[in-house]
């Protein structure tokens, strides 16, 4: 039979299923478990719509931004003054990229709100804490990394390319290539930051420990370099470098962090 009668009620042989292993019956009495037997239609659906939201907001965001990318793109080239647009349209699509760019930034709460909500039902109440709070160091994170290419390492690069300036040759910095510039020095180092948090979660995980990261340190110096050379807004030494050496400072504070944090 496909069904049986239990109470006056009418059950389904799925529902007369055994539920997998590790899953408690707190879970399958609330919506955890049917978020992870949904069928695949339903979870394309639940896609479509948190990729909807997020979208209308960046949109949104990036709308009300527009009247303040001006202020940005000011703020953006105070580390060298003035620039110059070389086609009628490049002020104007630059300044509507800078406020996409805001836009994002503005929605990323809603965007990772709803990112979060489209996981959550698939998650154990272990994952879920780690990924509340992975999240938010995570963004943190890469937000300071970006800070800080900005404020210290983004000057002494200007400096160091306008160096080759002579008399007969002058830097004419283009609006469009200096916010392209910008953008591709800044996305780096902020996923720079985001090492220290990487290795502490595969030790905590067991994966990997502080003894190992030492006895690998020869080989990340390499890796850093080479990761340098594929990450860099630029070919030359000093980008390179400059991507490179955060690397290695952040493979040292995890080993310590490992260490004598968590004890591996």
């Amino acid at each position: 039979m496909s069904r049986a009668s239990r109470s006056g009620e009418v059950i389904s042989l799925a529902e007369q299923q055994p539920p997998p292993a590790g899953i408690t019956p707190g879970e399958i009495a609330g919506s955890e478990y049917k978020a992870r037997t949904m069928p695949l239609l339903e979870h394309l659906q639940e896609f479509r719509l948190r990729l909807f939201i997020s979208l209308v907001v960046v949109a949104v965001t990036s709308t009300v931004s527009w009247f303040y990318a001006g202020r940005a793109v000011d703020f953006l080239v105070r580390p060298v003054g003035k620039l110059v647009f070389l086609t009628p349209g490049e002020a104007f699509f630059t300044y509507l990229r800078v406020s996409v760019f805001m836009g994002f930034l503005l929605g990323l709460p809603v965007t990772a709100h709803q990112a979060w909500l489209f996981i959550r039902p698939a998650l154990r109440e272990k994952e879920r804490k780690l990924v509340l709070l992975l999240g938010p160091v995570s963004m943190m994170l890469f937000l300071a990394g970006a800070a800080f290419s900005f404020y210290f390492v983004l000057p002494a690069a200007i400096k160091y390319f306008t160096g080759f300036a002579t008399a007969q040759l002058q830097p004419l910095f283009s609006l469009g290539a200096y916010i392209s510039f910008i953008i591709s020095f800044l996305l780096p180092f902020g996923l720079v930051f985001e090492l220290p948090l990487i290795l502490i979660v595969l030790a905590k995980m067991e994966i990997i420990n502080a003894a190992f990261l030492e006895s690998k340190r020869k080989i990340f110096v390499v890796l850093a370099f080479i990761i340098g050379a594929l990450a860099a807004p630029t070919p030359d030494i000093f980008s390179q470098a400059m991507v490179a050496l955060p690397l290695l400072v952040f493979y040292e504070v995890s080993i310590l962090l490992i260490k004598y944090f968590l004890h591996r």
